[in-house]
């Protein structure tokens, strides 16, 4: 005798309790709007002296804080008109992957640390291939430290820091760390 399968309509409760509830997507919109404030707040410290074409530097922190918080205002009005009704399934694994985490964050706080010391170029490399790393083992990727994966995330991170780098301190004037007092390096 075969097992009763339930109809495809059956919904499976957990399934339910994977999408937040309107109250907590609401929070979102709440929690995106306390982000727009505090930048708004931010941009009130920034003199708003015109500059080259009447754009003054506090302009893009002003803009970002109005879209932020037309952003959030258009998500609780979605989760208070009925929820978000186009979430897609949340999907991913039911529980964190702690080492793929830990390889990104030492990337970035290794780069935080390292970036006065080391210069811009070399820290941002070092980030990129760690990230790179930890991206890999997240998706479960093997042979991740063989030399010729290794070096390729080394050169890529290299291929990216260093025209970032370049444009920065040579067309654009920002002063970035970097490791000699060239401006090329």
């Amino acid at each position: 005798m075969a097992d009763a399968v339930p109809p495809p309509s059956a919904a499976n409760p957990l399934d339910e309790l994977s999408i937040p509830s309107p109250k907590w997507q609401a929070a979102v919109g709440v929690g995106v709007l306390v982000v727009a404030g505090i930048m708004a707040v931010g941009a009130l410290q920034i003199p708003g002296d015109a500059g080259y074409g009447g754009v003054g530097p506090n302009f893009l922190p002003w803009l970002c804080a109005i879209v932020l918080a037309l952003c959030g205002a258009l998500l609780i009005w979605e989760a208070m008109s009925g929820g978000y009704r186009h979430a897609a399934d949340p999907g991913g694994s039911k529980h964190a992957k702690l080492v793929p985490f830990a390889w990104v964050t030492a990337g970035l706080l290794l780069n935080a640390v390292l970036i006065t010391h080391i210069g811009f170029i070399l820290s941002c490399t070092m980030c990129y291939t760690l990230a790179v790393q930890g991206l890999r083992r997240g998706e479960g990727q093997t042979h991740l430290l063989a030399p010729a994966n290794l070096a390729k995330d080394v050169i890529t991170g290299l291929l990216i820091s260093a025209p970032v780098f370049w444009l920065f301190t040579q067309f654009l004037a920002i002063a970035l760390p970097g490791l000699t007092d060239t401006g090329w390096l």
